[in-house]
């Protein structure tokens, strides 16, 4: 394909160059006859002066009143009108000549004038005029007759002067001469040959060249255009190319803004408003039916998000399982798509391979996808006891760039580390059970949290409304497992979220963390100290309880930067956003996100918290922007430290600290 388009490429330019040759050689000949047609005239001038120069004295005759004819006997005048006295037949009486009456009535005539220059008896070989004077006589009464008189052939006349007996002329020409044209006019019917030779030539190639083209650009069948279309090379440069063409047109910026209308007139509708819908990604191809079960960010491109979804039980010959990576400079359609032969549940960008997405699935697979690769997993872990057979609701990535792993639980109790680079089996595997539960000892695990800094300390949530502690492995004080001891009680319902602080600014709130439930309740805790652990069964309860919701609370996360703000998304489509630093008892602001269908995962940017993705039961993903309210002032982080003092403060003069009998509750 590209040798016979560099093919055509190069006829096309051989034609174009023939012709433009073409073109100059009309040019050129346009220029030499004009060059030719200009020579003869100035040769002309040439003889007529040098003829001028010869015959010089009689120029005088021909500007006059009188011509040369008249001057000559017996010779009229042509088109003059001559008043002849008395006799019609144009002879004066007193004469027998005609050429004395001529004179002497002409005489007479201008004689009332003066001296009057008469060409009288001069020598015919000379041209001068004589001075006479004139004497007035009566006339006799005329009858003027106007007589047109017509000129007959004149006769040569050979004039013989000094000048003309003393200088030769050269009348004929010269053989050299005559030599020189003919040899000029054999030039030009040569050039004109070769001329028209070239122009026949190039004629010729052109229709040549024409005709090879027109074979080598003709019109394809529907069987060649179909196997075109349907090629892998031209269905990966359509859909590269169509990105780049969407991102430019989704750009929000105004390019036709006119800077001189009054600022006001052109407001935005959000202007005010302290939380603000930026975008909704939403593609019917992939997302009717769905429910999106999680969603992260990018850990190096910010413009770029990942949501999962659940099945389409109505289209069965659909993957059951989608992931589409979305970008805010696209939202027609996603950036990726990825499958599954089954619903994925959770999912989570590498933080150290930017090219890397995990995904947990229903059925206990976990899947690793590359934004390098094509729509299926490039690596996925067995359906084998070493693994996970039951759903996995919830995974987490640990370590350093040089030494990381892949934290994933499931339902049936089990806990597994993953090396990136293999999904053959497991590195670890723990299996959390609890000796206090009545029918099975397994603990159903929904969610799973590690603090910062922390790789080998997990809590986990469960269905059963209980949070606890569990380690990877053996330390001192405690086993690798379930802490036994420690349960942290407070939910009546499964826990659907949990988050803790993130370790930020100049005070350490690591230790607090938030969870959520389908009790309607988000709870604040503080985890217990892992210098000390129990020795003997030990019931932790909740710090403080927001009780705001009307509906089950899918989702918490604290604020990336903000030490005193989360935010929480429910089943009646609510994203609150709260500051504990300004209210404990209400959220500062609280949004209807879309239709109000219920809203299942929030997740905050990483990299300034202004954005939150909210991931709707309906398959929409929605990005709302926080303004300034995620700038911490200096302040907060003291003020954290007050609120949280005077919280728990109110908790123990209550007698409910340490105690699951009570629990403090936001009043409403």
């Amino acid at each position: 394909m590209d040798k016979r388009r560099q093919e055509i490429e190069a006829k096309r330019a051989k034609l174009a160059e023939l012709r433009k040759a073409r073109a100059d050689r009309q040019r050129g000949e346009v220029e030499r006859r004009n060059e030719l047609a200009a020579g003869p005239s100035a040769s002309k001038k040439d003889v007529d002066d040098l003829v001028n120069a010869l015959v010089g004295g009689r120029s005088g005759l021909d500007s006059g009143e009188l011509t040369p004819s008249s001057s000559m006997p017996g010779t009229p005048s042509v088109g003059r009108h001559i008043s002849l006295p008395g006799i019609v037949s144009g002879i004066s009486p007193r004469s027998g000549s005609g050429r004395a009456s001529r004179q002497s009535d002409f005489a007479e005539r201008l004689s009332a004038e003066g001296s009057v220059a008469v060409p009288g008896s001069s020598n015919a070989a000379t041209d001068n005029v004589i001075e006479r004077s004139m004497t007035p006589r009566t006339l006799p009464v005329l009858v003027d007759i106007e007589q047109e008189l017509f000129e007959y052939p004149q006769k040569e006349r050979v004039i013989y002067n000094k000048e003309v007996q003393t200088t030769s002329v050269e009348t004929e020409p010269s053989a050299d001469y005559e030599a020189e044209i003919r040899q000029r006019i054999a030039k030009e019917k040569e050039i004109e040959l070769e001329r028209v030779a070239r122009e026949k030539e190039l004629d010729e190639e052109s229709v040549k060249l024409d005709q090879e083209i027109e074979q080598e650009i003709r019109e394809l069948s529907e069987e060649e255009r179909a196997s075109i279309l349907a090629a892998p090379e031209f269905l990966e440069f359509v859909e590269q190319s169509s990105k780049i063409v969407q991102r430019a047109l989704n750009d929000g910026y105004d390019y036709i803004r006119d800077y001189t209308v009054d600022a006001e007139s052109g407001g935005d509708d959000s202007e005010g408003k302290r939380v603000k819908r930026v975008c909704e990604f939403w593609d019917e191809r992939y997302g009717k039916n769905r429910s999106i079960t999680d969603i992260d960010w990018s850990p190096k491109y910010p413009e770029l998000s990942v949501a999962s979804y659940n099945k389409n039980s109505a289209a069965l010959n659909e993957p059951d399982g989608i992931v589409a990576v979305w970008n805010l400079h696209m939202l027609e359609r996603p950036e990726f798509i990825f499958h599954s032969q089954s619903d994925v549940l959770s999912v989570t960008f590498s933080p150290f391979h930017a090219n890397l997405i995990f995904g947990g699935t229903y059925s206990g697979q976990i899947l690793l996808w590359d934004t390098r690769s094509k729509h299926l997993p490039v690596l996925k872990t067995p359906l084998s006891a070493s693994g996970h057979t039951h759903p996995v609701y919830a995974m987490q990535m640990v370590g350093t760039q040089n030494a990381h792993n892949l934290i994933t639980s499931s339902t049936d109790g089990t806990v597994c580390s993953w090396l990136v680079d293999m999904l053959a089996q497991p590195q670890e595997t723990l299996e959390l059970v609890h000796a206090g539960h009545n029918k099975t000892a397994e603990v159903s695990i929904t969610t799973l949290d590690f603090p910062d800094n922390e790789t080998t300390t997990f809590w986990v949530g469960t269905e059963e409304g209980n949070v606890y502690q569990a380690n990877r492995y053996d330390r001192a004080g405690a086993k690798a497992g379930l802490n036994q001891y420690d349960v942290y009680k407070g939910h009546a319902g499964p826990v659907m979220g949990m988050h803790f602080h993130p370790l930020v600014g100049p005070v350490d709130f690591s230790d607090l963390f938030l969870t959520s439930s389908v009790d309607w309740t988000v709870k604040l805790w503080r985890a217990k100290s892992l210098q000390k652990p129990s020795t003997t069964p030990h019931t932790i309860s909740p710090v403080y309880s927001f009780d705001e919701a009307d509906d089950y609370v899918y989702d918490v996360k604290w604020h990336p930067a903000h030490p005193a703000m989360f935010g929480t998304v429910d089943g009646s489509g609510k994203f609150d956003l709260w500051n504990l630093n300004t209210d404990t008892e209400v959220p500062v602001v609280s949004t209807t996100v879309g239709t109000g269908r219920a809203i299942n995962k929030l997740q905050w940017d990483r990299k300034e918290g202004r954005r939150a993705a909210l991931g709707g039961s309906d398959g929409r993903l929605y990005i709302y922007d926080i303004g300034d309210m995620a700038l911490p002032r200096e302040s907060e982080w003291t003020d954290m430290q007050k609120t949280i003092a005077s919280i728990a403060g109110s908790g123990q003069a209550n007698g409910s600290a340490e105690s699951d009998a009570t629990r403090i509750v936001a009043g409403r």
